[in-house]
C-alpha cells in the first residue's frame, strides 16, 4: 500500500479511496474484501512513521529495486539527474538556540533559501527513483553526481547545473553519453541550434519532477 501511495502519487485518504474503487490495486496489494477491509488513511500514516523513526526507508527503497530487477524491470541505460531544496525551519527559538547544524542556507536566483538538498537519480524510461542522495542545501548539484550513477548508463540528462560535467559522468558511467543541458552563449554562432537542443533534452529530464511532486505532496 505504502508503495502505491508512491508510484500513483497518493495521499493517504487518495490511497485509500483508490483501493476502495480499484480491483487491480487490492490485487496487488492483497487484499480481499470479502475477509478484510482496507487499512485506513491513518493506518497508512503511522506505518510510514514508523518507517522514519527506525531509518528504513533506505533499505526499503533499495530492496523494491531489488525484486523489480528480479521480474524483469532491469536498470535503464538511461538516468535523469536532478535536485530540489526542501526547506527548514530557521529559527532559533529552541533549546539550544541554534539552527539546525545539518542545515544550510543558499541561494537560487534571488531568493535565500535555508534547509537541505535532496539529489534524485531516476531511471529515464519508467520515472523510478534508483538512487537518492541528501546534502545541506549549499553544496552544488554536481558534487553528488557520481553516487547517483550505477555505472552502465548510456545516457544522462540534466539540466544545466551538471552542463560540462562530462569528465565527471565518465569517472563513473564511462560509456554514457553527457545529454545534460548545455549553457547557451547570447550571440554566439550556435545560440539557436544551443536552445533547440537544450529543449530537445529538457523534454527528457523534465520528467524527474514527478518524483519531486511526489515527495513534496506527501
Amino acid at each position: 500500500m505504502y508503495s502505491v501511495q508512491q508510484w500513483f502519487n497518493l495521499a493517504d485518504e487518495a490511497c485509500e479511496d483508490a483501493l476502495l474503487d480499484s480491483t487491480a490495486l487490492r490485487r496487488f496489494v492483497g487484499i480481499d474484501l470479502g475477509r478484510e477491509r482496507v487499512p485506513d488513511a491513518t493506518t497508512l500514516l503511522k506505518f510510514r512513521r514508523l518507517l522514519e523513526k527506525h531509518d528504513l526507508g533506505a533499505a526499503l527503497f533499495a530492496k523494491v529495486g531489488e525484486v523489480l530487477q528480479s521480474h524483469g524491470m532491469k536498470v535503464g541505460t538511461g538516468r535523469i539527474v536532478d535536485a530540489t531544496i526542501i526547506g527548514a525551519s530557521s529559527s532559533t527559538k529552541n533549546e539550544q538556540g541554534k539552527r539546525d547544524p545539518e542545515m544550510h542556507q543558499t541561494r537560487k536566483g534571488k531568493q535565500w533559501y535555508f534547509g537541505m538538498k535532496l539529489h534524485i537519480g531516476a531511471d529515464s524510461e519508467s520515472r523510478l527513483a534508483r538512487s537518492a542522495v541528501v546534502t545541506a542545501a549549499h553544496v552544488h548539484d554536481k558534487h553528488p553526481l557520481p553516487d547517483l550513477l550505477h555505472g552502465s548508463e548510456q545516457r544522462v540528462y540534466g539540466d544545466s547545473a551538471y552542463a560540462s560535467q562530462g569528465d565527471l559522468i565518465r569517472s563513473k558511467a564511462p560509456d554514457a553519453r553527457d545529454c545534460t543541458n548545455q549553457r547557451v552563449r547570447e550571440g554566439s554562432a550556435t545560440e539557436h541550434l544551443d536552445r533547440i537542443l537544450n529543449r530537445v533534452k529538457s523534454r527528457v529530464h523534465s520528467q524527474v519532477e514527478h518524483v519531486f511532486a511526489v515527495i513534496k505532496r506527501l
